[in-house]
């Protein structure tokens, strides 16, 4: 592997636009609704809407009947489409304009995602929105939060309807694992702490004073 004698390596977090992605206070909470929101037409979303569907959301309606889960994001499979249309259960809006009040009328957020890589920005939104999360551990990969405190994880089906069966029975505790997790990311990943927090790393960076460092036969001046 190369060394390229870096000394200082820093990493900015993901941020979440916490000013547009909150609470309006105008719609109705269904205490029984489930949320999911993504692209469908990105494999991983389709998967995790099919896994919950077909192993998670039955377990939870032999105890919560009336559960219900709308699926909010472009181009749905057609198999969900049909499956929405005999199953009332089953609610599927394709694309909309904006995804918050289908977040802010549910009790809580699912994600349960089994595959895929990248930044769960959905985790953070739904944060900001002060809902109740739960999520495969996959869903939640590589962000900075804790299991049992901002949001619940489960890795099984059995596990994954049990946690969100507690939340829709029990809508203090609702409550209190959103408020948790708003709290959490308006300090710390919101669009102005992220911003900060880059432009110390820069103004440190720029301030720092330059070293001599040899190159070849040469001697030239380089920043930490």
């Amino acid at each position: 592997m190369q060394d390229y004698k870096v000394d200082s390596v820093f990493d900015v977090p993901t941020g979440v636009d916490t000013e547009f992605f909150r609470p309006s206070g105008e719609e109705t909470i269904n205490p029984h609704g489930l949320v999911f929101t993504g692209s469908m037409d990105w494999l991983p979303n389709e998967d995790a809407i099919r896994y919950f569907v077909d192993e998670i959301l039955p377990r939870i309606k032999e105890r919560i009947p009336d559960a219900t889960l709308t699926v909010v994001g472009r181009n749905p499979y057609p198999s969900l489409v049909e499956l929405s249309k005999s199953n009332e259960s089953i609610i599927v809006t394709g694309r909309v304009d904006d995804v918050r009040p289908f977040m802010e009328r549910a009790a809580v957020y699912i994600v349960p995602l089994r595959i895929g890589g990248g930044t769960r920005l959905k985790i953070f939104e739904a944060m900001a929105m002060e809902k109740a999360i739960v999520s495969t551990t996959i869903g939640a990969e590589g962000l900075p939060i804790e299991n049992g405190e901002e949001l619940l994880l489960e890795d099984t089906p059995e596990g994954f309807a049990n946690s969100v069966v507690r939340l829709l029975q029990d809508q203090e505790l609702t409550r209190r694992v959103g408020q948790r997790a708003a709290t959490k990311v308006r300090s710390t990943f919101g669009w102005r702490r992220v911003a900060e927090s880059f432009a110390d790393l820069c103004e440190g960076t720029v301030n720092k004073p330059a070293i001599a460092a040899p190159v070849a036969d040469e001697r030239v001046l380089v920043s930490r």
